[in-house]
C-alpha cells in the first residue's frame, strides 16, 4: 500500500489518497481466482480447470477484482490511517480510481476527531442535595420484605372474607346475553383489592367453598366499554377456594430470618444507613450531572453529525444485548411495543449527543491537565474490571486495549478534578414520603390478557462511553 497524499476535506475530514501496487492486487485477484475456480465451468474444459486468462476472457477482466478489493480492504484502510496519523469517527466514503499497470488507484474520506476546547471547567456551580430518611421509607422497605416472605394458605373451615383470595369462575349477563369478556376459570380475586367494578368483591364475602351463586352489579357510565356503560349485569359466580396469605410478624425472630442481624432494631438501623447511603449516591451522581451539562454548555468545536450517528447505533447495539439477556429479541420487541429502529434512533439521538459532548470534553481537560497513568492504576482498572465481568485479567486485557483503559481512567480524574474545583452549594432536603399505593382500576371480570410489553426507554449511561471501532465498509463494486 503507498499513502500517496493526505488532504483536508469538510471541516474535521481528511483525505487520503490511496495507491494499492499492482504485484499486491495481481496477487490477491490470483487467490481470488484459484479460490473461485473449481465453481467456473468453460465449453471446452473440465469443471474448474479453465486457465485464468480464459475465464478473464470469457466473463470479462474485472470478473475477480470486487473480491479482491473486498479482501485487501480492511488492512490497506487500516495501514494508511496508521500511516497519516488519524484518529478517525467514521466509516470511509471510498471512491474507486483508475486499475492499471500501476496497481489501484482509490479515495478515503474519514471525518476525524474533533479538536475541543472547554472553557471555564474550573469553579462550576453546582448544587447538592441529600434528602433525610423518613421513618415511613424504613417502614416500606420493611413491608416488601414481608411480603417476600409471605406464605399462601388455604382456608376450609370458613367463609370468604375481606382480603382473602377467592379463586372463582363466573360468567357476566347482561339480560340473558353473556357478554365478551366476561367470563373466567380459576381466577384468583383478592377480595377488597378494588381490582374489580364496585359491589362485585363484596358480595363474595360470606360465601363457603363450592357455592354457586349470582353477583349482580351495575356498570359505571364511564365504563370503558361503551356496550356495558351503566348496564346492569349478572355474573354466575362459583366459589372453587379461598386462600389468604400470611405476613410474617416483625419482631427479632423476622430480623434473624431475612438478615445478618440479630435484632429487629439492629435490622432497621441497616435498611436506614442503606438507604441513606443510595440517597448519598444520588445526590452525588446529580451534582456531577449537573457539572457536566455546565461543561458541555461551554464547549466550542464543531463535531462531525456522524459521531452522535455512531453513539445512537452504539447505544441501540448494547440495549438489543439487554433485551437478549433477559431471552427477547430485539425484533420482538419492537414487535410488542409498537416501536420501530429509526424512532428507537431518534429517542437515543438527545442522549447520544451528550455522551459524545461529555466525552470529548473530558478527554479535553484530560489533555489540557497532562494527566500521567501510572502503570498501577492502569493495572487496577483491568483489575476492577474483571472483578466486574467476573473473567481474569488476563481476559479483560486481551477484550480491551491498554489505550481504551487510558482513556477511561484519565476521563474519570477528569470528573475527579472538575468535582474537586467546583463551587457546590449543599441544601438540606425533606424527607421522602412513603409512596402512596394506587388504587386499583375497576373493570369487569375477564379473561387474563394478553401480557403486553411496555414501551421501554433505554437506560441512560452514567459515564462517558467507551468509542465503538469503526466497521470497515466493504468496496465498491470494480469497474470491469
Amino acid at each position: 500500500m503507498i499513502l500517496k497524499s493526505v488532504k483536508q476535506g469538510e471541516t474535521n475530514q481528511s483525505v487520503l489518497e490511496i495507491q494499492i501496487p499492482k504485484a499486491d492486487f495481481e496477487a490477491q485477484v490470483n487467490k481470488v481466482f484459484k479460490k473461485q475456480a473449481s465453481k467456473i465451468t468453460v465449453p471446452g474444459f473440465r469443471k474448474g480447470k479453465a486457465p485464468r486468462a480464459i475465464v478473464e476472457k470469457m466473463y470479462g477482466k474485472g470478473v475477480f477484482y470486487e473480491d479482491a478489493l473486498n479482501e485487501l480492504l480492511p488492512s490497506v484502510l487500516e495501514e494508511a490511517v496508521k500511516e497519516a496519523k488519524l484518529d478517525v469517527v467514521s466509516q470511509p466514503e471510498l471512491e474507486l480510481g483508475d486499475i492499471d499497470d500501476e496497481g489501484v488507484a482509490l479515495t478515503a474520506k474519514y471525518y476525524t476527531k474533533p479538536e475541543i476546547t472547554v472553557k471555564n471547567y474550573k469553579g462550576i456551580k453546582a448544587e447538592k442535595t441529600v434528602k433525610k430518611v423518613a421513618k415511613a421509607e424504613v417502614d416500606a422497605e420493611l413491608e416488601r420484605v414481608r411480603q417476600r416472605n409471605s406464605r399462601t394458605i388455604e382456608i376450609t373451615d370458613r367463609a370468604a372474607a375481606m382480603d382473602d383470595i377467592a379463586v372463582i369462575d363466573y360468567e357476566g349477563f347482561v339480560g340473558d346475553k353473556a357478554f365478551e369478556g366476561g367470563k373466567g376459570e380459576a381466577h384468583k380475586l383478592k377480595l377488597g383489592s378494588g381490582q374489580f367494578i364496585p359491589g362485585f368483591e363484596e358480595q363474595i364475602v360470606g360465601h363457603k367453598i363450592g357455592e354457586n351463586f349470582d353477583v349482580t352489579v351495575t356498570f359505571p357510565e364511564d365504563y370503558h366499554a361503551e356496550e356495558l356503560k351503566g348496564k346492569e349485569a349478572v355474573f354466575k359466580v362459583a366459589l372453587n377456594g379461598i386462600e389468604n396469605v400470611e405476613l410474617p410478624e416483625l419482631d427479632d425472630e423476622f430480623a434473624k430470618d431475612v438478615s445478618d442481624f440479630d435484632t429487629l432494631a439492629e435490622y432497621k438501623k441497616d435498611i436506614k444507613a442503606t438507604i441513606e447511603k443510595r440517597n448519598a449516591d444520588e445526590a452525588e451522581h446529580a451534582v456531577e450531572e449537573q457539572l457536566l451539562t455546565a461543561l458541555i454548555d461551554g464547549i466550542e468545536g464543531d463535531i462531525p453529525a456522524c459521531m452522535f450517528q455512531n453513539e445512537a447505533e452504539n447505544m441501540f447495539q448494547d440495549y438489543g444485548n439487554r433485551l437478549m439477556q433477559q431471552g427477547l429479541s430485539m425484533d420482538m420487541y419492537l414487535q410488542y411495543s409498537g416501536m420501530t429502529r429509526e424512532k428507537m434512533m431518534e429517542e437515543f439521538r438527545p442522549q447520544a449527543e451528550r455522551q459524545v459532548k461529555a466525552t470529548l470534553a473530558l478527554e479535553a481537560i484530560a489533555k489540557a491537565e497532562k494527566f500521567e497513568l501510572s502503570a498501577e492504576e492502569i493495572e487496577a482498572e483491568y483489575a476492577r474490571i474483571a472483578e466486574s465481568y467476573k473473567i481474569e485479567v488476563e481476559k479483560a486485557k486481551e477484550f480491551i486495549p491498554e489505550e481504551v483503559i487510558k482513556k477511561d481512567v484519565s476521563a474519570r480524574k477528569a470528573v475527579e478534578l472538575i468535582k474537586a474545583e467546583a463551587v457546590i452549594e449543599e441544601k438540606a432536603a425533606e424527607a421522602k414520603k412513603a409512596p402512596a399505593k394506587k388504587a386499583p382500576a375497576k373493570k369487569a371480570p375477564a379473561k387474563k390478557a394478553e401480557t403486553e410489553t411496555e414501551e421501554k426507554k433505554p437506560a441512560a449511561k452514567k459515564a462517558p462511553a467507551k468509542k465503538a471501532p469503526a466497521k470497515k465498509a466493504p468496496a465498491k463494486k470494480a469497474e470491469e
